[in-house]
């Protein structure tokens, strides 16, 4: 679809096409290997940019809610 189109060839960000009735809708996030806070981040701020640049309403936000989230670490130890 456009949106994922946009991010793969502005950003060099591969997103998975949704599944089921809603596959036009939504996407699907993936990694291979390792993810830590910092590549959630990139994920999210991609996520974010590609929207912006393809034209898609959304609200703004999402990455820095989940950097405040994020940041709370030690809140977060064990879970």
């Amino acid at each position: 679809d456009a949106l994922r189109k946009v991010i793969l060839d502005r950003f060099d960000m591969s997103l998975g096409q949704g599944l089921g009735k809603q596959s036009d809708r939504i996407f699907r996030i993936g990694h291979l290997g390792h993810f830590n806070d910092l590549t959630l981040c990139g994920t999210l701020a991609g996520v974010e940019m590609g929207l912006a640049a393809a034209g898609v309403p959304h609200r703004s936000g999402g990455l820095q809610a989940a950097m405040e989230y994020l940041t709370r670490a030690p809140e977060r130890a064990g879970q």
